[in-house]
């Protein structure tokens, strides 16, 4: 069964450590995160984006495989469905389709109008026990296909977002999608300070996981960062992999060509990935 993502980031901003968000991109991604974190004893929340969604041929497929496998599967954490970066309609489209926990995206809109739909979803959401996540100051790097350029949120923008009733709030202090420059500055604590003194206890989100020095993620975690979001760094774990087993040969020997022993090295390779993030946001042994 799954569940809102509420208690389990309640349970983690009071116990200090984070709930790792790793985004699903196919039937693989999704089975190696489960066996992951139910072997770590983790909670976890599978994040989609609405180009995933789009390739995975829709929400109400992504919610129908992602159910199935947990009850498969045997799962006993939690498990929570949530869309990453969602647009106003694909987060109606996914509170349809069975998720238990939204994004909405609306950090490049005038504020506003982030209020405004914001409300709403949030007023649908609460109806169905569905968890809401919204964003203030666009996080940088590229998401389907929108660029951002890092810039910090405004922490009175963030106390107006954070009044709504959402479940958890994702701000901008310099992360970037995708894979970190050699120049990144790092993350501006200055700035997740001021946020957390004008929103109180509400649970943050730190997107662009993938690449942040473990120190400074950690360092966040202790200041009230609840999710940690987790993406590129399982790509890029299930292309070495990939990518190692074709330069050996290995696809032209016997039936390596199988996609079920063509993909197993990437697979296993997210497993790893997937237990190193958790044991370094803390949350082994918290489900």
């Amino acid at each position: 069964m799954l569940v809102s993502a509420e208690e389990m980031l309640i349970k983690a901003r009071d116990g200090h450590y984070g709930v790792p968000q790793f985004n699903i991109n196919n039937l693989e991604w999704t089975k190696a995160i489960l066996n992951a974190c139910e072997e770590m004893k983790s909670p976890v929340i599978l994040g989609v984006s609405m180009g995933a969604g789009k390739y995975m041929t829709g929400f109400k497929t992504v919610s129908a495989m992602v159910k199935a496998m947990v009850d498969s599967l045997g799962i006993t954490v939690p498990v929570c469905l949530h869309l990453d970066h969602g647009t106003y309609d694909g987060a109606k489209a996914c509170i349809e389709a069975g998720f238990s926990s939204i994004m909405f995206d609306g950090s490049s809109l005038p504020i506003d109008e982030n209020i405004a739909k914001t409300t709403e979803l949030v007023s649908i959401a609460k109806e169905k026990g569905i968890s809401v996540e919204a964003e203030v100051g666009a996080i940088g790097g590229e998401e389907d296909g929108v660029v951002g350029m890092g810039e910090c949120a405004d922490p009175d923008q963030c106390a107006k977002i954070a009044s709504l009733g959402v479940t958890m709030l994702a701000a901008g202090i310099g992360n970037i999608h995708g894979v970190y420059p050699e120049n990144w500055p790092g993350l501006r604590f200055d700035v997740l300070e001021a946020v957390r003194a004008k929103t109180g206890n509400i649970p943050l989100v730190l997107h662009g996981g993938s690449g942040i020095p473990d120190d400074q993620v950690r360092k966040a975690i202790s200041m009230g960062v609840a999710k940690v979001n987790v993406n590129t760094e399982l790509q890029l774990s299930f292309a070495k992999a990939t990518r190692e087993y074709i330069e050996a040969g290995k696809d032209k020997i016997g039936k390596g060509y199988d996609p079920r022993k063509l993909l197993l090295p990437g697979y296993n390779a997210m497993i790893e990935t997937c237990k190193d993030r958790i044991r370094c946001f803390g949350s082994d042994g918290k489900a």
